[in-house]
Parts: C-alpha cells; sequence; structure tokens
C-alpha cells in the first residue's frame, strides 16, 4: 500500500473522536434546544442564547417576605418566575436567575424578611444591567412580582436617562384583561383581596400546590385595619402597616386553581408580545442614542 496512504489513513483514524466529539457538540447546542433559564446555560450555549433572544433578558423581580399564614415567603418570586418562563417559551429569551433584592421595609417587623438598604438594592440593580449589557444583552426587561417595588422601579427606568447607555431598560406593565377579569370575578369569593389574598393564593397553587396551605388562610386576620384613614390629602410609608399589621391582606383560604391559571397565562401571553415587539424593533435604543447625543451638545438658549 501507499506509503503516503497509510499516513492518511491513519490521520483519518486519529481524528475521528474529534469529528464525532465537535459534532455532538454542535447537536448539543441545538439552538432549538436552548435552556431560557440563564443559570442552565453553558457558555458556548450562552452566546448561541444572546443571538436568539435578540439581545433580550428578563429579570423577573420578587421578594422574601411573609405571605400571610399560607403561602410561602418566596411567593412573589415564584409567581414571577413563573409568568416569565412560560412567555419566554412562547417567545424565546433568557430568563435571568431568583432575583429577590428590592424594596420591602414596610415587613421588617415580619418573621422571614429580608430588607437591604436602599443603596444596595438601587447599585444591585443597576450593576446586573450593566452586567447583562456587557454580556451582549442589550434589551433588558424588568418583570415585577411585587408591589413594593412598584415605585422604586419607575424611578429607575426613568433615572437611565441620567448617563449615556448602550441598552435599554424596560418595566413590564401588564394591562388589564377584560375577558380575563371577568372570569376571575365570576369565580371570586372574596371583596378584600390584595397581600396573599385570594387571587395570590390562587396563582401560587396552580403552580405550586406543594408550598400552598389553604386550610391555614383563615389563622390570621387580613382585615384592613383602618387605622389611617382619616388622613387625607397625604402620604406616608406606614400606611400599608396603618391597614395591614399582619402583612395580609384578604382571604386566602378560598383560592383556586383556574383563578391562578387564568391570570398566570394572561400575564405570559402579554410578556411574550412584548418579548417579540423587543426582538424586532430597535427603536427604543435608537432614540435612547439619539438623546444622549443631544444632551451632550450645547443648549440653543436663543428663542
Amino acid at each position: 500500500m501507499n506509503r503516503k496512504l497509510v499516513i492518511s489513513l491513519f490521520l483519518l483514524f486519529l481524528s475521528a473522536p474529534l469529528l464525532t466529539q465537535s459534532f455532538a457538540q454542535k447537536k448539543y447546542i441545538s439552538k432549538s434546544n436552548l435552556p431560557v433559564r440563564y443559570e442552565e446555560l453553558t457558555s458556548p450555549e450562552f452566546i448561541q442564547a444572546v443571538e436568539l433572544s435578540d439581545s433580550v433578558c428578563i429579570i423577573p423581580m420578587g421578594i422574601l417576605e411573609k405571605h400571610g399564614p399560607h403561602l410561602p415567603l418566596g411567593t412573589d418570586l415564584l409567581d414571577v418566575r413563573e409568568i416569565a418562563l412560560r412567555a419566554a417559551k412562547k417567545e424565546y429569551s433568557i430568563v435571568f436567575p431568583e432575583y429577590y433584592f428590592g424594596q420591602i421595609y414596610e415587613a421588617k417587623h415580619q418573621p422571614g424578611t429580608i430588607a437591604y438598604s436602599p443603596e444596595v438594592v438601587w447599585n444591585l440593580l443597576q450593576e446586573t444591567c450593566e452586567e447583562l449589557a456587557r454580556n451582549g444583552l442589550k434589551k433588558v426587561i424588568l418583570v415585577n412580582g411585587h408591589g413594593g417595588n412598584t415605585s422604586f422601579l419607575h424611578y429607575f427606568c426613568q433615572a437611565q436617562l441620567a448617563s449615556r447607555k448602550d441598552y435599554a431598560v424596560i418595566l413590564f406593565r401588564p394591562e388589564r384583561d377584560s375577558t380575563v377579569a371577568k372570569k376571575v370575578e365570576a369565580l371570586r369569593k372574596t371583596t378584600i383581596d390584595q397581600h396573599a389574598g385570594e387571587t395570590e393564593t390562587s396563582m401560587i397553587l396552580s403552580h405550586r400546590p406543594d408550598l400552598t396551605h389553604l386550610e391555614r388562610g383563615k389563622d390570621q386576620s387580613g382585615e384592613n385595619q383602618k387605622r389611617l384613614e382619616h388622613l387625607f390629602y397625604g402620604y406616608t410609608g406606614i400606611w400599608w402597616y396603618a391597614r395591614y399589621p399582619n402583612h395580609y391582606a384578604g382571604d386566602g383560604s378560598h383560592a383556586s386553581h383556574e383563578i391562578g391559571e387564568l391570570l398566570l397565562n394572561s400575564r405570559a401571553d402579554q410578556l411574550a408580545h412584548l418579548i417579540k415587539v423587543l426582538k424586532e424593533d430597535n427603536t427604543i435604543l435608537e432614540l435612547q442614542q439619539e438623546f444622549f447625543e443631544n444632551t451632550n451638545k450645547p443648549l440653543n438658549t436663543k428663542q
């Protein structure tokens, strides 16, 4: 046999495992099988995930706080992450790991609450967004699952215009779906229905029944104590405690799986729509760039 042919066949034999490994790796990181959970992606998969998501990443934001006597401390976090995961499976995007660093000073009197300082809450979210952008994720969607974060997150988004950025932060704001609202209203059994009440309990019941204890829902009062109702035309941070010192507003013992599924799916559908729009459209980033360029120009004071 020709010596050169023998050498060629020998080298081909040696390289066969490498070729097989390379093929297997490519098959393993096939885009159609990419995880949506950030923490489950390998480093090579992450590169593909950024491309497939069109640089969209979701940060589902919850908190660690009391949720009545019958729900887990991480209820907000569990629910909002479930919404994000359902949405990302409809419209591919990367879902950031559990994020429980928010505003929860009103519940510091209750066991299990983790309340970070304002500086930590702000800086951690800002640096998280910056790190995501550094990794190629230029469209960051904040999905809030905790009512106490609302004012903070609106201001956080507005403050992104304070200095030039190459990424955008978008706060997801679900709208009331009248069809879903009518169905929920027909199923509801309670009138006071806020923190850890019937609908919130229904949401966690629908996907984590193992953490839901309906039989304990009546162990504490979720009635409004109305201790500051005489304070007209004013706002104070103690307002929630004045109404609901048990950090419980409603009666979660009446929760139902059906209500939970209606609410989770409605919000997931709306979030999936937002993801799709952001993947197809760069208007936010273009307008931000235009804005930052204009802020660096000398102001024209002539009228």
